[in-house]
C-alpha cells in the first residue's frame, strides 16, 4: 500500500509540475524599446539565442546606428568563438542579424510579441506613458518588463493593467559579456510571470538572480553606496581619490577603483540615482547629498564621456 501510495503522490507531483510549467510563457518573439547600448545589447543575445526581435527606437537615424553597433558587436563574438572556422562565424552574424527587424512605431509591433522589454530614459514619467500605451495594443499573454536600473518595477507596472504580467529585468553593460541578469518581482507579479522570465534569461546563456523590488535591487544598492561613502573619506581629506583606487584595486581585487568606476558610469548618472532614492527616503545616511559629485555635475563634468569627472582625460 505505501509503494502505491509512494507512486501515486509521485503521479499527482509530475503531472502539477508539469501543468506548471504548461502554464509557463516561453518566449520566442521580444521587443525590446530604446536602441541605445542596453536595448542594442539586449536585442543581440536575444536574437543569437534563437529569438525573433524587433528593435524600436524614435527615428531610422537612430535605429541604423543601433543596427551597425550590432554587427560590429556579433562579428568580435565571431572572431572568438568561431576562430578556427571563420565561415561559421559570418554565418553566426547574418543568421543572428537576419533575426532583428527594426520599427519606430512601438504600438504596431507589440500585438504579436511575447515579451516587451523597455530600456529608454530613466524617466518615470517617459516610462509609464510608453506602458500605458502599449498596454492597450500588446497581446493578453504578453510579458513587460523593464531594464531599470534604479526605478521602481510597482511604479512603472502601475500605468497598466497588466501589473501579474510585469517585472524587472535589469542587465548588465555591456550586455553580450556580462552574465548577470537581476529579475525583479513585485507584490503583483505572477509566479507564472516570473518563472517564464527566469526560463528566458537562463535560454540567453545568463545567470539570473532573483530580488524584491527594493531601491537599487541588488547590485546597485551595494554598489552606490560604497561609491558614495568614496567620495565622503575624499571629502573629508582622509585619502586621496589615487590612494583610495589603488587600496580598492590591491586590497579588495576590484578591476577599478571607486572614483575610476565613477567617472566610467558616468557622474550625471550616478547622481540621477542619488537623487531618486533621497527624494524616495530622504533620512537615510547613505542617501544625502554629496557636493563634490553634484559641483561636477553642474560644471557638466560628467567623467570619460565628457573628457573630466573625478578625473582628466584626454
Amino acid at each position: 500500500m505505501a509503494f502505491v501510495t509512494r507512486q501515486f503522490v509521485r503521479s499527482v507531483s509530475s503531472s502539477s509540475t508539469a501543468s506548471a510549467s504548461a502554464k509557463k510563457i516561453i518566449v520566442k518573439h521580444v521587443t525590446v524599446i530604446g536602441g541605445g547600448l542596453m536595448g542594442a545589447g539586449i536585442a543581440q543575445v536575444a536574437a543569437a539565442t534563437g529569438h525573433t526581435v524587433v528593435l524600436v527606437d524614435q527615428t531610422e537615424d537612430i535605429l541604423a546606428k543601433s543596427k551597425k553597433g550590432i554587427e560590429e558587436s556579433l562579428r568580435r563574438v565571431a572572431k572568438k568563438k568561431f576562430a578556427e572556422n571563420p565561415k561559421a562565424g559570418d554565418e553566426f552574424v547574418e543568421k543572428t542579424l537576419s533575426s532583428i527587424s527594426t520599427s519606430t512605431d512601438a504600438a504596431s509591433v507589440v500585438h504579436s510579441t511575447d515579451l516587451v522589454v523597455e530600456a529608454i530614459v530613466e524617466n518615470l514619467k517617459a516610462k509609464n506613458e510608453l506602458f500605458k500605451r502599449l498596454d492597450k495594443f500588446a497581446s493578453e499573454h504578453t510579458i513587460f518588463a523593464s531594464n531599470t536600473s534604479s526605478l521602481q518595477i510597482t511604479n512603472i507596472a502601475n500605468a497598466t493593467t497588466r501589473q501579474d504580467r510585469f517585472a524587472g529585468l535589469h542587465f548588465f553593460n555591456p550586455v553580450p559579456l556580462m552574465k548577470l541578469v537581476e529579475v525583479i518581482k513585485t507584490p503583483m507579479t505572477s509566479q507564472k510571470t516570473y518563472e517564464s522570465l527566469i526560463d528566458f534569461t537562463k535560454v540567453l546563456g545568463k545567470h539570473p538572480v532573483s530580488c524584491k523590488d527594493t531601491p537599487g535591487f541588488i547590485v546597485n544598492r551595494l554598489l552606490i553606496p560604497y561609491l558614495m561613502e568614496a567620495i565622503r573619506l575624499y571629502e573629508r581629506g582622509d585619502a586621496s581619490k589615487e590612494d583610495i583606487d589603488t587600496a580598492m584595486k590591491l586590497g579588495a581585487g576590484y578591476p577599478l577603483g571607486p572614483f575610476e568606476l565613477l567617472d566610467y558610469v558616468g557622474l550625471d548618472t550616478t547622481k540621477f540615482i542619488m537623487d531618486g532614492w533621497y527624494e524616495m527616503d530622504p533620512k537615510n545616511p547613505l542617501f544625502q547629498p554629496i557636493p563634490s559629485l553634484n559641483k561636477l555635475v553642474a560644471e557638466n563634468k560628467f567623467g570619460k564621456k565628457s573628457g573630466e569627472g573625478y578625473y582628466k582625460y584626454k
